[in-house]
């Protein structure tokens, strides 16, 4: 049977109306008629566009829907709500009204209670670089980078609590159940290296973030395309072969189990979760000859080991310096994507296990910023001098700032979703460019606002992808990172 085309149609309708009579009568079935051969144009149209993107971009094979300026992310979080005021924002406002109340927020209530009076950060604020950017004196090896970030300080978030602040800003939803940005790399990609995984999560020796691997989680998409995680101090166990077994027993063992993996697979054709166990077997297996070569730092030189700080006599910075050590082997070997991680969640004492510092500012920033300073730093500068940051877009996020005021009672910051500071540099970024800014006490984004969706539809940009167009079929939608939401920030493209 065939269908009249659009030009017929609309004649048919047309002949219909032959009296002033029919007129009315056949006025609503020939514009409903003539407005469905419009929406069939539409639909035929937009089913030919998506016939010849699908012909030119197919998931996980490499491939791009425009020319890509990165090929893989380092995303470094510190969780805990990092003060914007005292590393990334300066204001000077804030130091003239230090001790006054915040102007018509006299009485306002924040997450942990009432607010007391402007504080001005303890660290005065210094230029650096040829930019001149103003950061924080605390900050002395990550201020020799600040000419090749792009800082964007109008950064807002929907959510104030850290568990679901730690996944929106991973995700870009505040519940639980969604892919990490990783997990939609893997599934945009694929594998670089066969023998590694596509995407890595390394959470820090004091333990996982808020929220825990929800912020590394594969979602709806496929269960291959979750973190794998390790760490320095959290090697993968059972990778030596026991010596009781040959090298020939093994590759028959595992010839047979790939018999039985492939014949269990193919009686149940759909099983994603059956298939993703399976490959992670068969990375495992390959990762037996590749993960030792990766994880062996005692391979590096000593004037690596000293510009990362992985002898030094902080545990903490020691164990978070080697992982930096760690993320640029796995990055230089092709994993995707690696999140490396700054601190954890919460603890009974605030401040103590992470960047939440409600009760005493100064004590707890100079116990967390020497951790993070020098090691992130030279991972950054390793990866220069290496040519890998031609390649690699580097990510530093938080889940929210904090406020301009101290509690009261304390002398902390609440938290503050409505300004803070993330920035990136690498590949296609404009470095030495500063986006938006909050007022000028710190309290809400007021130039430029950004949400967490703009953030991410400029990454997306950035390794090649419309942010649109890279969907997953899900629930009877189709689901992207950035939600419904997003808009590429152009003032910090190269």
């Amino acid at each position: 049977m065939s269908f009249p085309s659009d030009d017929e149609r609309a004649r048919l309708l047309l002949g219909r109306v032959v009296s002033r009579r029919g007129f009315l009568g056949n006025a609503f079935s020939g514009l409903a008629g003539i407005g469905l051969a419009g929406l069939l144009a539409e639909d035929l149209s937009a089913r030919s566009n998506d016939a010849d993107r699908s012909a030119r971009w197919i998931p996980g094979q490499g491939m791009t829907h425009f020319p890509a300026k990165a090929k893989r992310i380092l995303q470094v979080f510190c969780p805990g709500g990092v003060s914007h005021l005292d590393l990334w924002e300066h204001k000077p406002e804030l130091e003239r009204r230090h001790g006054n109340p915040l102007p018509g927020e006299e009485d306002f209530l924040s997450f942990q209670g009432k607010n007391g009076n402007l504080m001005r950060s303890p660290w005065p604020f210094v230029p650096r670089g040829e930019s001149g950017k103003m950061i924080s004196s605390m900050l002395p090896h990550l201020a020799k980078h600040v000419d090749d970030i792009a800082f964007v300080h109008s950064m807002t978030s929907k959510t104030n609590t850290h568990g679901p602040g730690c996944v929106f800003m991973n995700t870009g939803h505040d519940t639980e159940g969604f892919p990490a940005t990783g997990a939609w790399l893997s599934y945009a990609l694929g594998r670089e290296n066969e023998d590694l995984p596509a995407y890595v999560a390394l959470p820090d020796v004091r333990g996982e973030p808020p929220n825990g691997k929800a912020n590394w989680s594969n979602g709806f998409l496929p269960a291959r395309h979750q973190a794998i995680v390790l760490a320095d101090h959290q090697p993968i166990r059972n990778l030596e072969r026991p010596d009781d077994i040959s090298l020939e027993t093994e590759a028959d063992t595992l010839d047979f189990l790939n018999t039985l993996n492939t014949r269990h697979a193919d009686a149940r054709p759909g099983d994603e979760e059956l298939r993703a166990r399976i490959a992670a077997y068969e990375l495992a297996g390959r990762m037996q000859v590749s993960a030792p070569e990766v994880t062996d730092l005692g391979s590096e030189p000593s004037s690596i080991h000293r510009l990362y700080g992985t002898d030094d006599p902080n545990p903490l910075k020691a164990a978070y310096a080697r992982n930096c050590l760690l993320a640029r082997r796995m990055l230089e070997r092709g994993v995707r994507c690696v999140n490396l991680y700054c601190a954890s969640r919460a603890s009974g004492v605030d401040g103590l296990l992470n960047w939440d510092a409600h009760r005493t500012l100064k004590p707890d920033y100079e116990r967390h910023v020497p951790i993070f300073d020098q090691p992130t730093a030279a991972l950054l500068s390793d990866l220069k001098a290496r040519g890998l940051l031609d390649e690699t877009l580097v990510l530093w996020t938080t889940e929210f700032g904090r406020m301009p005021t101290h509690q009261q009672g304390t002398t902390g910051r609440d938290h503050n979703p409505d300004g803070f500071t993330c920035w990136m540099m690498g590949p296609g970024v404009r470095g030495g460019a500063s986006h938006g800014a909050t007022d000028p006490f710190g309290r809400r984004a007021e130039v430029d606002p950004v949400t967490v969706w703009d953030y991410y539809a400029t990454v997306l940009h950035l390794l090649g992808f419309d942010h649109t167009k890279l969907t997953y079929y899900h629930n009877g939608l189709d689901r992207r990172l950035t939600d419904v939401h997003g808009q590429v920030l152009q003032s910090i493209l190269a």
